[in-house]
């Protein structure tokens, strides 16, 4: 059985532990209701463009755009993979890195094989974990988190269009977590480019029968719109991951809290054990000291 010094220390070393993990829950805590309330302020927005993207393509279809070209053959491939810049998250970069090399292994093996699969990596742990996996890494962004915005996140669609454009690219994806719950999320790879115009979901049957009039005319109101579109998917994307892993984190910090209360009071017990069987041992050393003192 272990000293009483070694394991004082060790509970002493535990309860420091449980202190810190209690604080990186709270700030997770906080981080997360002000990523919950930009990510939900942003889905209708983005929802909405979706729609009257979809509604404009589908209505014109003489519209000509180059974003909305139909490639005959995918020939090379652009994967956006959101992580994280931290860890002690859980299993939330984890998961989402099998998801994606699962789906490359199902559908991309070919161009992962041959070099026409290229990585922008988003967040340090996905960075890391693509370039020592020997992935196509054509561009990082360790340490995006630590200042969150727009302008950035729009930077990087805008390489993604512009060489879908110049056909670099034939297939743009995007891998991120999806807010669900705070223990939860769900793995996404979403594909954005070519555009889907086939994903709205409109409850109101009058709105898509009837016959907008556009001004100044349909072509023009889209090369804005379709910009702006694609920018608020990886935005969107950027909101949701953000917002998953403080939740990861929260539930990640809370159950280590409750495993060094666990560990805490079974190093208690064995501490007061330990401590019991010495006093009763010294009890036994003095009344055998004094008997022995008594027979002579």
């Amino acid at each position: 059985m272990a000293n009483l010094r070694d394991i004082r220390n060790r509970i002493s070393s535990i309860q420091n532990t449980q202190q810190i993990t209690k604080a990186m829950k709270m700030v997770a805590a906080a981080k997360l209701r002000k990523a919950q309330q930009r990510m939900t302020e942003t889905r209708p927005y983005s929802k909405k463009m979706g729609e009257v993207v979809s509604r404009l393509v589908s209505a014109q279809q003489e519209i000509q755009n180059d974003l909305l070209r139909k490639p005959e053959e995918i020939r090379k491939v652009l994967l956006i993979v959101v992580g994280s810049d931290r860890g002690l998250c859980g299993g939330f970069n984890n998961n989402l890195f099998r998801k994606v090399e699962s789906t490359i292994s199902d559908q991309y093996a070919g161009f992962h094989k041959n070099g026409d699969l290229d990585v922008i990596t988003i967040g340090k742990k996905a960075s890391g974990y693509f370039k020592k996996r020997n992935y196509n890494v054509v561009q990082s962004y360790p340490g995006f988190f630590d200042n969150l915005n727009y302008e950035e996140t729009s930077a990087i669609m805008k390489y993604a269009t512009d060489n879908f454009v110049e056909e670099n690219y034939d297939k743009v994806l995007i891998a991120f977590n999806e807010f669900k719950t705070v223990i939860s999320q769900n793995r996404l790879v979403d594909e954005v480019l070519p555009l889907q115009t086939d994903f709205i979901e409109d409850t109101d049957q009058s709105s898509s029968e009837t016959d907008y009039i556009y001004e100044p005319d349909p072509e023009s109101i889209l090369d804005k719109l379709l910009p702006v579109h694609l920018n608020m998917q990886l935005w969107r994307a950027v909101l949701e991951s953000n917002a998953s892993e403080q939740g990861a984190r929260m539930a990640a910090m809370d159950n280590a809290t409750e495993n060094a209360k666990e560990l805490e009071q079974d190093l208690k017990l064995e501490y007061n054990q330990a401590r019991q069987s010495a006093i009763t041992t010294e009890i036994s050393e003095i009344v055998s000291g004094a008997a022995a003192l008594e027979d002579n």
